[in-house]
């Protein structure tokens, strides 16, 4: 593939002006809208055999494929069971109907005073700054969140920001979404602008898997506008394998860290990603020289749709308590669920 620079497109765009100039994207956004959204594609791009395809096809029928091709390249070719894989390929059972696991596990319904605004906890209240993600994990607990209903446009900002000026005891704005860091820098600048003036407030926290699945969004324009604000920030990744951390992933973490931020993971517990003592160590060991502290291991939420990725809470408490043995506790994340109307997450 040919590849003309930004300098160059201009030139010829200025000498043809009967040409309308090429809109031209940034890295993360190419990427963001070229991952494969077909389940055969990501099929056919790992060797998978044949008889993967129907309860692929059935499973993005219900919660769409979307995979960047940075995150693929980590996968292994032909092994159905390489954990990154199995986070994001869809499966027949996805549409099995088991008691217990419903469309809104943690009942955020009933916590969104305003449109794209949840508050559950207090002193801290959620943002939904984005409704795209630029992967589709299968546990995901929002999978079937009502987004169009919780995507504000800039003027609907204004209630939710309203809110958080009359509400002092909020310290803390966390932007989640989908993910935020799929919305423009343009848009978060703006957002996190207005943040900023609010005075009571003294930190913002992201929730993100972008640097992780696209390492390239941890640009110059992110970096800039992260900088520019006089709130603590702290970045929450989503990383459940050592495997998912490469040297690019690494080098990300050292721009965000550059810019000031405190760099923390939480993971979900998965059976067939992540559900042994030596996944878990390798996790934690290799966040660490990445710069990035473990946070939570999550049990699974029981969300319609992700039954088959759960261990239950015995097993969880016993490869815990064999990651103690192997790991120092600042490398320990703390396991929790999160369930709801408590005033926080419960350790387990």
């Amino acid at each position: 593939m040919i590849t003309r620079s930004p300098a160059l497109l201009q030139r010829q765009a200025s000498s043809q002006p009967d040409v309308t100039p090429l809109i031209l994207r940034s890295a993360w956004q190419a990427q963001l809208s070229g991952a494969i959204r077909d389940p055969r594609e990501l099929c056919r791009r790992l060797d998978l055999d044949d008889s993967w395809l129907p309860g692929a096809e059935r499973g993005h029928e219900l919660f769409e494929v979307r995979v960047p091709e940075a995150f693929l390249a980590r996968m292994r070719h032909g092994d159905p069971n390489d954990p990154l894989l199995r986070q994001v390929l869809p499966l027949a059972a996805e549409g099995e109907a088991i008691p217990g696991y419903i469309t809104d596990p943690l009942a955020e319904a009933d916590h969104t005073p305003a449109r794209g605004l949840i508050h559950k906890y207090t002193g801290r209240v959620l943002l939904i700054a984005s409704p795209t993600c630029a992967v589709n994990c299968r546990y995901c607990f929002r999978r079937h969140f009502p987004y169009e209903q919780n995507a504000p446009s800039r003027s609907q900002w204004d209630a939710s920001l309203e809110y958080l000026r009359g509400d002092t005891t909020i310290s803390e704005a966390i932007l989640s979404g989908g993910d935020p860091l799929a919305a423009s820098d343009r848009q978060l600048a703006w957002l996190v602008e207005r943040l900023d003036a609010i005075s009571h407030l003294k930190r913002l926290r992201i929730h993100t898997r972008l640097p992780v699945v696209i390492p390239d969004r941890v640009d110059d324009a992110l970096l800039g506008w992260l900088s520019a604000t006089r709130l603590q920030k702290v970045v929450v990744l989503h990383i459940n394998h050592a495997n998912e951390i490469d040297e690019a992933v690494v080098a990300a973490c050292e721009r965000l860290k550059g810019a000031g931020v405190t760099l923390l993971n939480q993971s979900v517990l998965l059976r067939g990603v992540n559900d042994s003592v030596d996944a878990l160590a390798s996790l934690s060991e290799r966040l660490f020289e990445a710069g990035v502290l473990p946070y939570y291991l999550h049990v699974l939420d029981p969300v319609a749709g992700a039954a088959h990725f759960d261990v239950p809470d015995e097993e969880a408490r016993e490869l815990v308590a064999g990651l103690r043995e192997k790991l120092p506790g600042f490398l320990m994340p703390r396991l929790v669920r999160e369930i709801p109307g408590e005033t926080s997450k419960t350790p387990l």
